[in-house]
């Protein structure tokens, strides 16, 4: 099987949806002439014209408006961010239009559109442009929101997102958007709201999503020299939350960490925490442990930034913690 980058994986995505439905176009800042900020939208210009890719001002309020009211007409528009930290100036279209539009018009408007762009820190960006926002939008009646933590699941995920009738929020990580993994050359669709066992295991349970995913494979790989079976879930989504899937996991393994990049309180963490706790608390062997982000905004310092976020070694002390080792 050929193996692609993340950001080839979203671009076959978008360019086979809008071969497929003449009423999905692209729109956001430097898509079109500059081919994507990330070039995710590379050559698509020219196979599509400039009423499908479509470059903006830098007003991200003024185009995901426009946005919504394309959707609400009929055509099904992706708007990218060039960072969800920007996705802020906006949030009132996509919190208090897309998402809201169906149930405010009793049925009488949807919304089939896709907000997507990077999530999370990358590097030195500073506390600005480093923030997670996934709990923030799956707060949030009405819409969907999509983490993605590697090219195939990328790609079937956005082709879903794409076609779906509600708002969705999908969530890159700039970092990844080099990875590289197979990918069939043959449609697939992925479901959303279903998460995906990666591994399966014995001795605990760990879920995660999005970049973490790629930290967590490193985890793992010390907590198998140290004799630890963990078997490992993707989310892919984070609403829909696939509590079921969890659920049966620690019903097996008796033990649960939870790892995400993002600040601690009221967190898609928080929400598995109490979702376990209610189901499965008598399966429980342990008190169920969270690595997350630093409850600080994000520093500069490269130093600072490593004892920010979520590692390897805070995740296998998290493990030892539950196992008791």
């Amino acid at each position: 099987m050929r193996t692609i980058q993340f950001r080839e994986a979203l671009r076959e995505a978008l360019t086979e949806e809008m071969r497929r439905d003449e009423k999905v176009f692209l729109m956001g800042e430097e898509v079109a002439e500059y081919n994507g900020a990330y070039k995710v939208s590379q050559g698509m210009l020219e196979e599509f014209g400039a009423k499908r890719v479509i470059d903006t001002p830098i007003a991200e309020l003024g185009f995901a408006g426009i946005a919504v009211g394309a959707a609400m007409n009929g055509l099904r528009p992706i708007v990218e961010f060039m960072t969800f930290n920007f996705s802020l100036v906006a949030i009132d279209q996509v919190i208090n239009s897309a998402a809201k539009m169906n149930s405010m018009s009793g049925g009488q408007f949807t919304c089939p559109m896709v907000f997507r762009g990077p999530t999370g820190s990358a590097g030195q960006l500073g506390a600005q442009h480093s923030q997670n926002f996934e709990n923030w939008y799956a707060n949030t009646p009405g819409l969907k929101v999509v983490v993605p933590s590697n090219p195939y699941d990328a790609k079937g995920l956005l082709k879903s997102s794409i076609r779906d009738n509600d708002p969705v929020i999908f969530m890159e990580s700039e970092q990844m958007y080099g990875l590289k993994w197979e990918v069939p050359e043959e449609e697939y669709l992925l479901p959303l709201g279903k998460a995906h066992v990666v591994q399966e295991g014995s001795d605990v349970t760990i879920v995660s999503f999005g970049k973490m995913m790629r930290v967590l494979e490193d985890a793992d790989q010390a907590l198998k020299e140290d004799g630890v079976s963990a078997e490992i879930i993707d989310l892919r989504s984070v609403r829909p939350l696939d509590i079921d899937t969890i659920i049966e996991s620690v019903k097996k393994t008796n033990r649960l960490v939870v790892v995400e990049e993002a600040w601690p309180l009221a967190s898609i963490s928080s929400e598995i925490t109490y979702a376990v706790q209610k189901h499965a608390f008598d399966y429980l062997d342990a008190p169920v442990a969270r690595v997350t982000s630093r409850d600080v905004p994000l520093p500069y310092a490269p130093t600072l930034v490593d004892a920010y976020l979520p590692n390897v070694h805070r995740i296998v002390e998290a493990v030892k913690a539950v196992t008791y080792r």
